[in-house]
């Protein structure tokens, strides 16, 4: 008997994560009006973190209230060649790897890196200033904890990540949301940064999952007009600037890590 009714828990458990995902799959989220950032909460029930989080993401990282932890150590990325697809899901276009690409180890513990997506604007902010884009790298451990490491880009020379993806970016539209990018090869990405900030938050994007480590590189990149343009394109006309407005921080702490001090 108590085998049959952890059978019928498990089944119904499955069937509401499976519920909850095809909502998500088949709800629009926008950026604006009645499906836009302040709204998303109300969407459905599995979204409410986006309303109620305390820990949520993106914020104004202020370099005067952040704390020099000396304990933090230097990005260990063990990124390589894989194989990988390019992807418009309407709010956000984004890379899924097919296959392991590497991880990033942070406190003894593998993150596998899934995938990147971009921001326009930038969703995080410095000092109160929004920087022109924003890459995220979304990586899951086995436990299925979350990092994502950020990497802001101001309007100048063109991304060389990006320029790698450009000819696929021409054949990705509203219809054609998949294309195949064959290998690509991230190896750049495995430079250690002098500097970083990182904080306790969430996804940006719903359901607004929080406990999720943030790291937000502290040199800005660049990217073109053209890319920023090309990235635009695909996206929903109510998602042109898919990028949340900054959260209270309530009180959490933003760690630095800066390998000059």
């Amino acid at each position: 008997m108590a085998l049959q009714l952890f059978i019928i828990f498990a089944l119904s458990l499955l069937l509401g994560i499976a519920s909850a995902i095809d909502v998500f799959r088949g709800m629009e989220i926008g950026y604006s009006g009645h499906n836009g950032p302040g709204k998303w909460g109300k969407l459905n029930p599995t979204f409410s973190p986006c309303s109620t989080g305390k820990r949520q993401s993106p914020i104004n990282i202020q370099r005067n209230l952040t704390v020099h932890n000396k304990l933090l150590k230097p990005l260990t990325r063990n990124y390589e060649s894989a194989n990988a697809t390019l992807v418009n899901r309407g709010y956000s276009v984004g890379v899924r790897f097919e296959e392991s690409p590497g991880d990033l180890l942070i406190n003894g513990k593998n993150y596998t890196l899934q995938q990147f997506h971009w921001h326009l604007p930038a969703e995080h902010h410095i000092e109160g200033q929004r920087f022109a884009a924003e890459l995220h790298m979304v990586h899951r451990a086995a436990d299925n904890s979350a990092v994502v490491v950020s990497m802001l880009y101001h309007e100048s020379k063109a991304d060389p990540l990006f320029s790698m993806i450009m000819e696929g970016l021409k054949h990705l539209g509203k219809e054609n949301t998949e294309v195949p990018l064959g290998t690509l090869n991230i190896n750049e990405l495995n430079r250690r940064p002098r500097k970083y900030y990182t904080y306790v938050g969430s996804l940006t994007t719903p359901p607004c999952t929080e406990n999720v480590i943030w790291i937000i590189l502290g040199k800005v990149m660049s990217i073109s007009k053209e890319q920023i343009t090309t990235l635009d394109s695909p996206l929903n006309s109510h998602c042109k600037k898919n990028a949340r407005p900054c959260q209270p921080l309530n009180g959490r702490e933003v760690d630095m890590y800066d390998e000059l001090k």
